[in-house]
């Protein structure tokens, strides 16, 4: 293997979604360069359906303050779009399940303890401490296709964030009050807030991010037709 590849598998192998990040800002140039970098994911005839809101300062801010009052105060979530399937089933809910419960037990959260949980929950709307928040947007318009290439845009950000010493966390939660967001960043009606991804510097102190999830074997999700 050599350095390029080596490089290329540590960005992806090293990204983890972090629950806890220092308040050292995160240089404007250095989002914008990974930015860039990102921006070379393929998509469906080069159409390019991302949109991206870099939030920071008192920006960042008085969104989170928002997002966190709406979620303290019980306020229904209305997310724009259906991101888990209404109905779960093996293995997507044991795999949900161990995810979910790994990261609690690790926090000393215990089941049935529905304020610690709520807590943890709201630590969405605070970016995990994270001194950048980075909200997408899609045309209400574009189709599954688009969406699909939208996954690969936002993976290339998560992996040049690696390499250039920072982390990420990617929040669906973010878009569970899409009015809030849209109002707060003056997001026009016709598009739809896909998620975030909360940016910066890993607190290595935090508990949090000890936790570590699983991947299954290749064999488990794949079939070489060879013959």
């Amino acid at each position: 293997m050599n350095d390029v590849q080596h490089a290329v598998e540590q960005a992806i192998v090293s990204r983890q979604s972090i629950r806890g990040f220092l308040p050292t800002p995160v240089p404007t140039e250095r989002i914008r360069h990974i930015l860039e970098a990102a921006a070379r994911a393929p998509s469906g005839s080069n159409i390019q359906p991302w949109k991206v809101h870099v939030v920071t300062g008192a920006r960042r801010d008085a969104l989170s303050q928002a997002l966190l009052q709406a979620h303290q105060r019980g306020e229904p979530e209305r997310r724009e779009y259906q991101y888990y399937p209404v109905n779960w089933r093996s293995p997507y809910l044991e795999r949900r399940r161990a995810t979910g419960w790994g990261l609690y037990n690790l926090l000393g959260i215990q089941k049935g303890d529905r304020d610690a949980s709520a807590r943890q929950i709201g630590r969405n709307f605070e970016f995990f401490g994270a001194p950048c928040v980075l909200l997408f947007t899609i045309d209400n318009d574009m189709d599954k296709g688009s969406w699909l290439d939208y996954g690969m845009f936002l993976q290339n950000i998560m992996i040049m964030a690696r390499g250039c010493g920072l982390d990420t966390c990617p929040q669906a939660a973010l878009a569970n009050y899409p009015d809030i967001v849209k109002q707060q960043l003056n997001i026009p009606d016709d598009q739809i807030v896909a998620c975030g991804i909360s940016m910066g510097y890993q607190d290595v102190d935090d508990p949090a991010n000890q936790y570590r999830t699983t991947r299954v074997p290749v064999d488990e999700f794949t079939i070489f037709h060879d013959a």
